[in-house]
């Protein structure tokens, strides 16, 4: 018998049939004698509708309002799937985040969970009964207001729910069987990897892979959730219950480097076209610049990403390049101006046709060349490398978009990751 935390996301709860589906599956666990608690999105499409019709309400909406508006998707989809089980004559109730409670942030729109209390949860669920929760959504200090976690914040959701629960495993369900070592849509020969460490799912979330959300990782390696990522659209009798024995048997688990005997020099090739490039032309050469430069853009909670400094040969002038995502390049661009009297004249240039590409693997630690045999290969394509950035596993290049595929494709196939 395990705890098991079960996340379906919007693809997989899109419609009431889907939803069943998701309800065979949960009700499979239940009849094994497992105890669970599900953490549900919103149906597909519909968080992209609530966000649209608060956006045509008004530009300058209260995010408070924003909050209350786009949580109602992931409500309507738990409490569908609970009147599903109930159904099938199984023991269910839906949660909101705020009933738990999951306590948050104040950023609305982006809040982090600061808090869960799983005790009143984790007696329902050795009671016998399934709960059903609300993810990407919990309340913020003095419970007054619904927060939000931002885009994929059922991930983080669930491996929460996971950690307060002190459930077994967390199994994410989505539309695909695992991860792999890079988009099966763009590289046929894309293979799926029966294990990823933390730090490299990490990296790879952070980097362009839409399997998991980037906190719901970090959340997951700060306390050694066992992750695992599944289909919801293999047939739920075609699947066997969880088995914390056999849990390597389907998909993708997510664990300790320690756990993962082969280790490859490059696990996976990630790539990300949501990038924007703002270079900055001629500021002033003198301590401080980068500060009042990026410090108005962190008070925004607007992330920077890669960061390029070149300075001019009179040393009286620098050209700062960085990357923040595409749909905050609007609101980059206000920033700056905003912060011009105080980071002083300057130019400025911007282009979101830009693609990231890197590469990832904890087994780069202990082999040189990575990076020289990435560059090569590139320059062997006629792709132009724009920036460049490291990490202990991984490096990313920035490049032109049109370029993107060709770059995936041909770092999977010169590290050696293509299928048989």
């Amino acid at each position: 018998m395990a705890v098991v935390v079960m996340k379906f996301g919007g693809t997989s709860v899109a419609d009431v049939e889907r939803i069943r589906n998701v309800a065979r599956h949960v009700k499979r666990e239940v009849d094994a004698g497992n105890k669970v608690a599900v953490v549900v999105s919103a149906m597909a499409g519909t968080t992209n509708q609530l966000v649209a019709w608060v956006k045509d309400a008004s530009p300058n909406y209260d995010r408070r309002e924003y909050d209350a508006v786009v949580a109602s998707g992931e409500q309507i989809t738990a409490g569908l799937l609970a009147i599903v089980l109930q159904s099938m004559g199984v023991t269910a109730r839906s949660w909101q985040g705020w009933q738990i409670p999951i306590e948050t942030s104040t950023a609305h729109g982006s809040a982090r969970i600061t808090n869960i209390d799983g005790g009143a949860l984790r007696a329902r669920i050795e009671g016998g009964e399934v709960a059903v929760i609300t993810g990407f959504q919990g309340i913020e200090p003095g419970g007054q207001r619904i927060a939000t976690l931002g885009r994929g914040g059922s991930d983080t959701s669930a491996v929460a729910v996971a950690v307060a629960v002190n459930a077994d495993v967390c199994d994410i369900y989505t539309d695909v069987d695992g991860v792999y070592t890079t988009d099966p849509r763009i590289v046929q020969k894309a293979r799926r990897l029966p294990k990823i460490s933390y730090e490299e799912m990490l990296e790879m979330a952070s980097l362009g892979s839409k399997v998991l959300q980037t906190r719901s990782v970090e959340l997951a390696m700060v306390h050694r959730v066992r992750l695992r990522v599944l289909s919801s659209f293999v047939a739920p009798d075609q699947m066997s219950p969880v088995r914390l024995e056999k849990l390597e048997d389907i998909g993708t688990i997510v664990t300790d480097e320690d756990e993962i005997v082969e280790q490859q020099v490059v696990s996976g090739i990630a790539y990300a076209k949501d990038e924007a490039k703002v270079t900055i032309l001629k500021v002033a050469d003198k301590p401080g610049v980068a500060a009042r430069i990026f410090g108005p853009l962190a008070d925004a909670n607007i992330n920077v990403d890669m960061i390029v400094q070149n300075v001019s040969s009179d040393g009286k002038s620098t050209d700062m390049t960085f990357t923040v995502q595409a749909a905050e390049l609007s609101r980059t661009l206000d920033v700056l101006k905003a912060a011009e009297a105080d980071i002083g004249h300057f130019d400025v240039q911007s282009s979101a046709d830009v693609a990231k590409i890197s590469v990832i693997g904890i087994g780069m630690r202990s082999h040189a060349g990575v990076a020289a045999e990435m560059f090569k290969a590139l320059s062997q394509k006629g792709i132009n490398i724009i920036a460049i950035s490291t990490s202990e596993i991984k490096i990313s290049v920035l490049i032109d978009a049109a370029y993107a595929e060709l770059a995936v494709r041909t770092l999977h196939s010169m590290y050696g990751l293509d299928a048989a």
